[in-house]
């Protein structure tokens, strides 16, 4: 229990005048798309909660000290006056922090009357969606409605023999706008029966937007062996691609690229020439740069996928919003008829807000999603689809922190439903009003709405039912979530060159510790940051001052197997609730005094 001080009591006070400025929140951020200065006071909102919280997170800490300085004599006591650790000297600095964030709250609060904005309940929805229970037809082949035809096409490109041209390995891209079903295409390709016996090796990895040469090598190979082997340095990796390619007809499916480098394909290519004449790379891709670079088959700028016709667009609507015959609802059939010639032939599109007016007999619901203004937006090449950031809108705001948190997971991750409700839990993001609902039930409630709102994908039943089951979530959906988060998470990858100090949650997941700058960027970690994920990172050694982290919630060491030991000023972590060390394999202890603390240690699973 944190004591009572002066400063603190009018940061409290402070904090309960903007329960006026929440109950705005929700009608800023619906409208914050068509405002920039809207999503900046958002921004500022936000910054503000967040050094409030940090306030009282020192006020914790400072509690937690006096605690142990009763334990000690007076002489240190004395000595500790004239210190940095008087509690006079405490209040003072507390107090002058305190008094700068009532000023920006102030200032927060007035700013607030120049967009008016209406106020909403927490639990309120335009539209009333209705939860449907996730079934196998989420990977199911006839899912994907209307690509017969262009199935048919890519086939016939694959089979083609390379006879007349200089290299064993041809390429073929798919290139089209984002919702428009390049990746499900593809999937259809990839377990055509035809395709099976053509090829010996079949491979699919997802590149996005890191195209990082030993990254790509460790997916091609894990794809193929199954195994992570990026332990391995470049020429190893390079030796073993090489060998299991080796004089095999291959196909290889690079998903979601966006690389426009010449120079960083070439090299890849080269190491990707020692299959067998007639291998072929089947890419997808948003640019058509993109596709220019990378196509072979006679300077071709790929295969460029067109919208769905406006009946498959029609019959995947019916088939996403109504759980009964719709012949008993001529009226919504209509206005759904409306809403289909809107979306462009873009079957994500048509899929989102079909599922969000599933079994909606409203026609109020659907008459607001026909009227909305999303459809006055422009949409650009390399856009987020509008539509997607109105049905991120429609979400509960328990479900919004959900989706953000996703972003700090790499594209294509393939989720656990269990993992990814005790990720939410870490966070603090499931709360019960129920004494007898446990957060796991809520956890996988959420998880189960999000599949039935088309946020997630690949659906993969476990043993045990929908008791336990995989799913990953869509691009474009990990892409509104990154835009949603902005610079609240970040993913380290080859290219980052520092940390913003606005970080709350980092990842360094998808980087590798061969960097010359690794340990250079672990020291200019920012004192804010909440979450520390170095899963699978490869890293031998931790950074020394990770005691300055002293608002960690959450640090993940899991799968660096060369860590021996962890630094000493771990145990500083006041705030630290979640320690992974899953998979460290060569960790000989822990340091003393972390037996001593809350803090709960994940050594055998997920938490």
């Amino acid at each position: 229990m944190v004591e009572s001080y002066f400063p603190i009591e009018k940061l409290l006070e402070k904090l309960e005048t903007l329960t006026t400025v929440k109950s705005v929140v929700l009608d800023a951020e619906e409208k914050q798309i068509h405002n920039h200065r809207l999503s900046d006071w958002l921004g500022k909102l936000k910054d503000a909660c967040y050094d409030a919280e940090d306030v009282l997170d020192e006020f914790e800490v400072e509690n937690l000290r006096r605690q142990v300085m009763k334990q000690r004599s007076i002489g240190r006591k004395f000595r500790n006056f004239f210190g940095s650790s008087n509690p006079i000297a405490f209040r003072f600095r507390m107090g002058h922090q305190i008094k700068k964030i009532r000023e920006r709250f102030d200032e927060i609060a007035k700013l607030r009357g120049e967009f008016n904005l209406i106020e909403r309940l927490d639990d309120h929805q335009r539209v009333v969606h209705k939860e449907r229970e996730p079934t196998h037809s989420f990977v199911l082949s006839s899912d994907i409605i209307g690509r017969d035809k262009d199935r048919e096409k890519i086939i016939e490109l694959l089979m083609q023999t390379s006879d007349g041209e200089s290299e064993t390995v041809s390429v073929v891209p798919i290139v089209g706008l984002g919702g428009l079903g390049k990746t499900g295409l593809a999937k259809l390709v990839y377990n055509d029966q035809r395709v099976e016996e053509h090829f010996e090796l079949k491979i699919w990895i997802c590149v996005s937007e890191d195209f990082d040469e030993k990254q790509l090598m460790t997916k091609i190979i894990k794809s193929i062996t199954g195994q992570n082997q990026g332990d391995l340095d470049t020429d190893q990796l390079q030796r073993t691609l090489r060998d299991r390619l080796n004089s095999k007809r291959y196909l290889l499916v690079m998903d979601d690229v966006w690389n426009e480098d010449p120079e960083a394909w070439r090299k890849l290519k080269s190491l990707l020439l020692g299959g067998a004449n007639g291998s072929k790379i089947l890419v997808t891709t948003r640019s058509r740069k993109v596709a220019s670079i990378m196509g072979t088959r006679g300077g071709t700028t790929g295969y460029n996928l067109q919208g769905l016709p406006f009946e498959d667009c029609l019959s995947l609507f019916m088939k996403c919003a109504f759980k009964e015959e719709r012949d008993k609802h001529p009226n919504l059939v209509k206005i759904g008829e409306e809403i289909v010639k809107k979306c462009g032939g873009i079957p994500l599109a048509v899929r989102t807000l079909g599922s969000l007016l599933y079994d909606s007999t409203d026609e109020h619901d659907w008459e607001y999603v026909r009227d909305n203004e999303i459809w006055k937006l422009e949409q650009k090449a390399n856009d987020i689809l509008p539509v997607l950031r109105f049905s991120y809108d429609q979400l509960p705001p328990r479900l919004k922190q959900c989706v953000a948190y996703c972003c700090i997971f790499p594209k294509d991750f393939e989720f656990s439903s269990y993992a990814l409700v005790q990720f939410w839990m870490a966070h603090g993001l499931l709360q019960s009003h129920n004494k007898n609902e446990e957060l796991e039930d809520i956890g996988m409630r959420y998880v189960k709405e999000l599949l039935s709102r088309s946020f997630f994908q690949d659906l993969t039943i476990g043993m045990l039912g929908m008791e336990t089951f995989s799913f990953k979530m869509r691009d474009l959906m990990h892409d509104l979530a990154q835009q949603v988060a902005k610079d609240e998470f970040l993913v380290v990858n080859s290219d980052c060159q520092s940390i913003p100090k606005s970080v709350r949650h980092l990842s360094f997941a998808t980087a590798n510790a061969s960097r010359n700058d690794f340990s250079s960027l672990l020291s200019d970690l920012g004192r804010f940051l909440r979450v520390l994920d170095l899963n699978g990172s490869a890293i031998e050694v931790c950074p020394r001052k990770m005691g300055n982290l002293k608002h960690m919630r959450r640090l993940d060491l899991a799968g660096n197997s060369k860590i021996k030991k962890l630094p000493k000023s771990i145990c500083e972590l006041q705030s630290l609730q979640t320690l992974n060390l899953e998979g460290c394999l060569e960790l000989e202890e822990l340091p003393k005094d972390i037996r001593m603390s809350k803090i709960v240690i994940v050594a055998g699973g997920y938490a």
